[in-house]
């Protein structure tokens, strides 16, 4: 089966590939595949550059199903079609875990999804002798992530494009992560392809769900608000930021100085 992308999607991955050193001699990659827009696209794309790149690598795919629905309502088989026709290696695991995802008290259940799947690709990956995992996290996402961060966590964070987990000796990596969620969703419209909908009962009620309608409702007013939360999110950039919050002992510590002009006595305990 010939298959083929637009040369734009090619190159801004191979960039990403590139800066980021990706990919690898002798790389075993394990592809995580739900079968929405952006993984569908991920699998393409690397399939076409292992067959251009100057040294060989392995590409296969898995895909989790958590339980959300009932095992005889997921039809994975157009994953497995398509896997086929790609010549790529598919796996497949189900963990009957929607119910603890889903009424856990004491964590959010896109946090606590994410978690699960994490984990079981990674103990897949490192049981079957991969070396690197490829999630299909694209530069919306990075965005919304580090936004989100700020509003909800007071961090200044975001996944990176690669990443080394000591634990498993993984090596994750995000080859979509200078492609815009747009540039995906018309790729895959021009490969004819449906991607699956998501199974879980509350896609679309999330906090980045949110955040991006935030973001796109701020870009109706100012066109560059991608673009600079984009470059504040980058090592590098001018920053300025307040000191950080000090301790109880340390607050009482340097009033005490302040009032009494004294140094070196230590607080008495409560």
């Amino acid at each position: 089966m010939r298959i083929s992308l637009p040369r734009t999607i090619i190159r801004t991955i191979q960039r990403a590939v590139v800066e980021f050193e990706l990919l690898e001699t002798n790389d075993k990659i394990l592809v995580g595949l739900s079968g929405g827009k952006d993984s569908t696209l991920l699998l393409y794309a690397l399939t076409i550059l292992k067959k251009h790149l100057p040294f060989p690598i392995e590409v296969e795919a898995l895909t989790i199903d958590l339980g959300f629905k009932k095992q005889e309502e997921m039809d994975l088989s157009p994953l497995q079609t398509m896997c086929n026709q790609l010549e790529v290696p598919f796996h497949t695991i189900r963990a009957e875990l929607a119910d603890d995802i889903l009424n856990n008290p004491q964590q959010n259940p896109c946090a606590r999804c994410s978690y699960f799947r994490r984990a079981i690709i990674h103990n897949f990956a490192k049981d079957k002798g991969f070396n690197k995992v490829a999630f299909a996290h694209h530069y919306d996402d990075a965005v919304e992530t580090f936004l989100m961060g700020i509003l909800y966590s007071g961090q200044l964070s975001t996944f990176l494009p690669k990443t080394y987990l000591d634990k498993t000796g993984i090596t994750v990596i995000r080859p979509l992560v200078y492609l815009r969620e747009a540039e995906i969703k018309g790729a895959i419209k021009k490969l004819g392809i449906t991607p699956m909908p998501s199974p879980c009962p509350r896609d679309g009620e999330t906090k980045r769900a949110v955040v991006k309608e935030m973001i796109r409702s701020l870009r109706k007013e100012n066109e560059n608000i991608f673009a600079h939360l984009a470059a504040a999110m980058r090592q590098g950039r001018n920053i300025q930021l307040w000191p950080r919050e000090l301790t109880k002992e340390e607050i009482w510590q340097k009033s005490h100085e302040f009032w009494y002009q004294r140094k070196g006595d230590t607080p008495a305990e409560a």
